[in-house]
């Protein structure tokens, strides 16, 4: 199969996904900002691989900080922390994950730098195979509410490319069909950068899953014409009362689903859940350069001078969730109180 990611002893592997489905080529990351450019870059990508990079790539860097003391160590260790954030700001993933090394390291009985430096890698690596572990009992949970021969809709990438390992909302359809249930996936394109299409579709020939690739704009008309039983997709941060922020267009299709009384689910690790966003209207939602409506690739299909809107995100209200798949179980409305019940343990 594919490993997205990779830990090496002196640097990270990540799959660039710009490059795929043409080329399967690896970026050999030696260093923070390496890792930072394949970010914002869209070279990884995915709530849950941003969470496990983000972690691996302040390890990486935390072994050449010069400061001798504890204090100068987590200072330094902070800047690390500080620039890697800056480089995607609706995943709080990454935010999660960083806050998960740095609060373990600050509880450590130790003031040896070179003990820090490798509980740090150690944390990092614990985060980056407990998220396998977690995408496949999210699998686990999600297949429960899938028909013996379901047709399930999608957006975005939410396979093996998007976190550690196995997928989320993908990782449900993966599980499904590997239990022997017939499944077929709908894969929108996702514009403007064709993740459904040049990723998703990727992933289910790799794992041969029968599916059909749409345009976004035809998601309604395929609901009303050949039917759906499921639509599942990821999420890159989930607010306090169930609002999923998602890839721009989930909006639009948690609308249509709902018009045409199709279940719909959002499917996530709980380091997706956000405790401290209240609602979808406080989650920040990137903007985007113009260049990914304006080209395709290298190629221009909008005249010069246009004026682009291009958030990376939209937000589904929590009224239009069946359920947030997890894996810790389904979390079902109402979620403000249930999504404190599931999480309450750990924040």
């Amino acid at each position: 199969m594919y490993q997205p990611i990779a830990w090496k002893e002196d640097h990270i592997l990540l799959l660039d996904q710009t490059k795929l489905p043409e080329q399967e080529v690896y970026i050999e990351c030696r260093d923070l900002e390496t890792v930072a450019d394949a970010i914002r870059r869209l070279a990884v990508r995915g709530a849950p691989a941003l969470g496990v990079v983000a972690a691996l790539a302040v390890a990486l860097e935390a072994r050449i900080i010069t400061g001798k003391t504890r204090d100068e160590f987590f200072h330094e260790l902070q800047k690390l922390c500080n620039r890697i954030l800056e480089t995607r700001p609706t995943a709080v993933n990454m935010k999660w994950a960083l806050h998960r090394v740095t609060e373990k390291l600050q509880s450590a009985d130790t003031a040896q730098v070179k003990n820090l430096k490798k509980m740090l890698e150690q944390e990092a690596l614990a985060i980056f195979h407990e998220d396998i572990e977690a995408n496949q009992k999210i699998g686990i949970h999600g297949r429960e509410i899938v028909p013996d021969q379901a047709t399930i809709m999608t957006i975005c990438n939410t396979g093996s490319l998007a976190t550690a390992g196995y997928g989320t909302a993908f990782g449900v359809i993966r599980a499904a069909a590997e239990a022997g249930k017939k499944v077929l996936a709908v894969s929108c394109e996702t514009r403007p950068l064709l993740q459904g299409s040049r990723l998703t579709a990727w992933e289910l020939q790799k794992n041969n899953i029968p599916f059909v690739l749409i345009t976004d704009s035809m998601a309604g008309y395929y609901m009303k014409k050949k039917g759906a039983d499921l639509v599942i997709i990821g999420a890159d941060r989930i607010a306090a009362n169930g609002d999923a922020a998602n890839k721009i267009g989930s909006y639009s299709l948690a609308i249509l689903a709902h018009q045409h009384n199709i279940p719909f689910y959002v499917a996530a690790p709980t380091s997706t859940i956000d405790p401290d966003t209240q609602q979808g209207d406080d989650i920040p939602i990137e903007e985007r350069k113009p260049e990914e409506i304006t080209h395709i690739g290298n190629q221009r299909i909008a005249p010069d001078g246009v004026t682009v809107w291009n958030p990376a995100f939209d937000v589904v209200p929590f009224a239009y969730i069946a359920g947030i798949i997890t894996e810790k179980g389904i979390i079902k409305p109402s979620f403000k109180d249930n999504i404190k019940k599931i999480i309450g343990e750990d924040r």
